[in-house]
């Protein structure tokens, strides 16, 4: 591949990638626009003013010319995978494999090249030219180009021959066919091609595939995309009020014809231009500025919002998930609540990874909305914004979590419980033990299980309370013995003696607690696992009741060897 000396200077690649989309918004703007026309005069300027870094740091710019993409110095510096809108393609197609632009290029010639390049897209299947037909008639003196013989697969590549080689090539074979055609008439009866009319079928192959490709450029042409841009290119450079309200209005009614289209691309491209409008647009007036930085807004809302979100999920045909992706990355914060109350709505699976996502992005950025949407009063909403808060693991919204351990709705607090234990961060785990004294067996159940797990022993107060009171003593079997393994988990070797005596009980004149009890004390001592507990656990071995027995054999196997 051959770079020069490109390699060894300091241009960064970014520069040329500027440079080379200055160009492909040059060549848009030769396409649609006459050469007197603002907009045209604006995209030439932009072009040249993106050589200057160019030839700041070198005298040349050697581009290897691939099927949809050019290379500078092995970057990737212009990809299109679409032939029709390619630029690269133009020249790859009629085998030119390399350009090379000298500097001056953008003064003399670079108008000349956008012209070449516009042609080589509109010639017809009866034109003779292509491009480097059209490349030659230019005489370009600061732009070099190297091409490879098509009809050969194994051609290496060569240098366009100069202008007198060609005519001189030309003129030879023309001479020996006027003298062959004056040597030797035609004889009667002989029947000859060019006594036949010529039509499609006597075109080559290299012929057919120019017209199907033209053909299916023709065909693949976004229009709406076409007249999108030609709107926003007059909309920023056009500075007079009454255009620019014109052209605001246009796209106002425009917004609903896509939607109900669903071209959901277009919309996002509409979204992100009227962005960049905000930014680079000059004189904007405040009414103006306020009309465009609503327009994007106007999805967001719940009405327009939910109805798309229907009309998505109710659609014989689906967009695709890359269509659904640019609307939806369009969304501001204030679609959180809608998205969020139809996420467990949605049948369609495609939509439904794709509302995830969209979520997920808007809560990591806007977390304030999230936290709104937990401790609003929209309880679908609340449960799945408690869900997302935990899947993502947001800490500025664990406040908001503990506080929702409060709410009516026993569905959400065990989903508080759940998401604060997936956080995890102390902060998280002292909130959770308000959710110890919770009214819901389930969520008494797994916050005692996450602390256990935890291993957070700020929550040791009141395991210990319910572990002495009536309230455990009185629950069923699953959930006191989840307390007093919790209990012999957080309370280690100052727990034993409480628990031996719990364990075994029954001496004279001494109560004896009951088997469950008994039970749960042996599988804390287990947790516990110290000499002083395995010994507590071995003077029950013998207990007569069953229940007894098995929970001392279970914890015995638990333990660790030698302790």
């Amino acid at each position: 591949m051959t770079m020069g000396a490109a390699s060894e200077l300091a241009l960064p690649p970014a520069a040329v990638e500027e440079l080379m989309q200055a160009l492909v918004k040059a060549l848009r703007a030769h396409q649609l626009y006459l050469p007197n026309n603002p907009v045209y005069l604006k995209a030439i300027e932009n072009l040249r003013a993106a050589f200057r870094p160019i030839w700041e740091a070198q005298d040349e710019l050697v581009l290897d010319v691939y099927e949809s993409e050019l290379r500078w110095d092995g970057h990737v510096v212009y990809s299109q995978t679409s032939r029709s809108e390619s630029f690269a393609w133009v020249f790859f197609k009629d085998g030119v494999r390399s350009l090379t632009l000298l500097s001056g290029v953008e003064r003399e010639e670079i108008l000349g090249l956008l012209d070449v390049v516009h042609r080589a897209r509109t010639l017809q299947s009866e034109d003779n030219d292509d491009l480097l037909t059209l490349l030659w008639e230019k005489d370009f003196q600061r732009i070099r180009y190297v091409f490879q013989e098509l009809a050969s697969s194994d051609a290496g590549g060569m240098q366009l021959p100069s202008t007198d080689e060609v005519a001189a090539s030309v003129s030879v074979p023309h001479r020996v066919s006027s003298v062959m055609h004056e040597e030797a008439p035609p004889l009667p009866g002989v029947v000859r091609a060019d006594d036949f009319d010529s039509t499609l079928y006597f075109l080559d192959e290299r012929e057919i595939e120019h017209l199907r490709d033209d053909v299916n450029r023709e065909y693949a042409q976004d229009l709406r995309r076409n007249v999108l841009a030609v709107l926003f290119d007059v909309m920023e450079l056009q500075a007079y009020p009454t255009v620019r309200a014109e052209l605001i209005s246009i796209l106002e009614s425009f917004l609903p014809y896509l939607l109900g289209a669903g071209d959901f691309l277009a919309v996002a491209y509409v979204l992100r231009e009227v962005r960049a409008i905000l930014q680079r647009a000059r004189e904007l007036l405040p009414e103006q500025r306020k009309a465009l930085e609503d327009l994007p807004a106007r999805l967001s809302q719940p009405e327009a919002l939910s109805q798309l979100l229907q009309s998505l999920d109710e659609a014989a045909a689906h967009p695709s998930a890359e269509e659904l992706g640019e609307l939806f990355s369009e969304l501001r914060p204030e679609a959180l609540p809608t998205l969020l109350s139809w996420l467990p709505r949605v049948s369609n699976q495609r939509l439904k990874v794709v509302l995830e996502e969209a979520l997920q992005r808007l809560a990591s950025a806007h977390v304030p909305d999230l936290v709104g949407a937990i401790a609003g009063a929209d309880a679908p909403v609340a449960l799945e914004a408690v869900k997302l808060a935990g899947r993502l693991k947001l800490q500025p919204a664990v406040a908001a979590m503990a506080q929702a351990l409060g709410h009516e709705e026993t569905a959400i607090r065990v989903a508080a419980v759940q998401a604060l234990s997936d956080i995890a961060t102390p902060a998280a785990l002292q909130g959770l033990e308000r959710a110890l004294d919770d009214l819901d067996r389930d969520v008494r159940l797994t916050t005692v299980r996450v602390l256990m797990q935890h291993r957070h022993r700020g929550a040791l107060a009141k395991v210990t309370a319910a572990v002495q009171g009536k309230s455990v003593r009185a629950a069923d079997l699953t959930e006191k013995m989840a307390f007093f393994e919790a209990y012999g988990a957080l309370v280690g070797e100052p727990g034993v003696s409480a628990l031996d005596a719990t364990l075994n009980s029954g001496g004279f004149l001494k109560r004896k607690e009951g088997a469950e009890t008994r039970a749960c004390a042996a599988l804390a001592l287990g947790r516990i696992g110290t000499p002083s507990a395995r010994q507590a656990l071995e003077r029950a071995a013998g207990a007569k009741d069953a229940l007894v027995r098995n929970a001392v054999s279970r914890a015995l196997r638990g333990l660790p060897a030698g302790s």
